[in-house]
């Protein structure tokens, strides 16, 4: 065996692994932290607060008595209450006992709080996920900015084999003779993007220091690789970030629209890329592959898909955005993945999409590196989706998860009293149970799908 050759997939092996662990420990630790201080405000004591499961490797004791350590596996984290047995906050019956005859002692236990203290308690871990989520969405929305009203020129994609006329800053008015609407209506954009002939070079009406002129460029939205969807066939050849792929099995191409027709008609069939990259023409070959992709209407559609977004041909001038339409904007990115969530799970449910897209935490670790490898605002933004999907199942009735506990003191509220103690060992065992089902049934589609 060459074990030189081992190395760079080890080095991609250790890269993809430190950025799961980086995300994976950033969600854990606000999704606990939302317990540690709701409950803290709420008058329960926190005795540890781990990241991580196992070997303590380090810890330290707080002014408030609660010990925080980091603990040798990464992939996961707990809050432990005074009266807790476990991290899945089952009842330390002794501890209990010992607090029943002491008021002050019993109302600063986990079981023995107030239902509305155990309530926000447990509530607190998927709303500080949700908030974090929202957080990033937003701080990215106001660093990029967003596109000015009217279409101006930023920053120039290098357009391989054409003599590009447009200069940043030009205000574009037409395209092909065609009168470009404004970006904030996305009806006429988008009817204006698919009346755009799939040519080039185009004649651009553009305002240019206050005159309008007639200036020759290149198709607005060119078959340019804008960013490479993890574990796709893209992917899987190394497609780039920056490519633009310029033939198809020898037919020049010059427009998304037409990769995409190209793609969908293959119906699977190996393709031919020739791809231009940073001055130099490679060639690729790929196969396209079946894709169940979430509609506007919040349905699937299955669509041959090799794993590309496209961009325009150059970078649309932006303007700033304020912080509150950046938050309103935020919560609303985070409120499509719950959408899309609850709707894909829905239908894998009823068949009518395959299960093979559940992943499992190997599927998760490839795309954290996948996101990593495309640059900080990719992977951040990645955090941010996977923190919102982690909210979103702590928040499942399922016994031993966030939601399981909400539901027992729902019961406890219209019933006036908690789950008996063996109702409730029962309830977590099957609970404890479904979540290995679903942990292995995930894991199996990351092997074998």
């Amino acid at each position: 065996m060459d074990v030189v050759s081992l190395i760079p997939q080890f080095g991609g092996f250790l890269y993809t692994l430190t950025s799961f662990v980086v995300a994976l420990s950033v969600i854990v630790a606000v999704h606990e932290y939302g317990h540690y201080i709701v409950g803290r405000w709420s008058g329960i004591h926190a005795e540890v607060f781990s990241l991580g499961f196992g070997p303590v490797l380090w810890s330290r004791v707080d002014r408030h008595g609660t010990r925080w350590q980091v603990a040798l596996l990464p992939f996961g984290g707990f809050v432990k209450f005074l009266g807790d047995a476990n991290a899945a906050s089952g009842k330390d019956e002794e501890a209990m006992a010992d607090a029943e005859g002491d008021e002050a002692l019993l109302r600063r236990t986990m079981h023995g709080a107030p239902l509305w203290a155990r309530s926000a308690t447990v509530a607190a871990g998927p709303i500080f996920n949700f908030v974090l989520s929202t957080l990033i969405f937003a701080g990215i929305f106001m660093a990029q900015g967003t596109p000015r009203d009217t279409l101006t020129v930023g920053e120039l994609l290098p357009i391989p084999g054409l003599v590009n006329e447009l200069q940043e800053g030009d205000e574009v008015v037409s395209i092909a003779g065609l009168e470009v609407p404004s970006l904030e209506d996305g009806t006429s954009w988008a009817a204006f993007r698919n009346q755009i002939p799939s040519e080039q070079p185009l004649d651009y009406g553009v305002r240019r220091d206050g005159v309008e002129v007639t200036v020759s460029g290149p198709n607005l939205a060119p078959p340019y690789v804008h960013s490479v969807a993890p574990r796709s066939a893209a992917a899987d050849i190394e497609l780039v970030p920056g490519d633009i792929i310029t033939a198809v099995d020898g037919e020049p191409i010059v427009a998304f629209d037409q990769l995409k027709v190209i793609v969908e008609n293959a119906e699977g069939r190996v393709l031919l890329l020739q791809v231009w990259r940073t001055g130099q023409t490679i060639e690729l070959a790929l196969a396209p592959r079946r894709i169940d992709e979430p509609q506007p209407d919040g349905s699937f559609a299955t669509k041959w898909r090799i794993g590309i977004s496209g961009g325009l041909a150059f970078s649309p001038a932006t303007k700033s955005v304020a912080p509150l339409d950046a938050l309103t904007a935020g919560s609303s990115q985070v409120w499509m993945v719950v959408e899309t969530s609850l709707s894909g799970l829905k239908h894998m449910i009823t068949g009518a999409i395959d299960t093979c897209n559940l992943s499992g935490p190997l599927g998760i670790a490839e795309t954290s590196g996948a996101m990593a490898s495309q640059g900080a605002k990719s992977f951040i933004w990645f955090i941010a989706v996977l923190s919102t999907a982690v909210g979103l199942l702590n928040l499942f009735p399922i016994p031993a998860l966030d939601g399981g506990h909400l539901v027992f003191y729902a019961y406890e509220a219209v019933v006036g009293k908690p789950p008996s103690d063996l109702a409730m060992r029962v309830l977590m065992t099957l609970g404890f149970g479904a979540i290995l089902t679903l942990m292995v049934f995930a894991l199996g589609n990351d092997i074998f799908c």
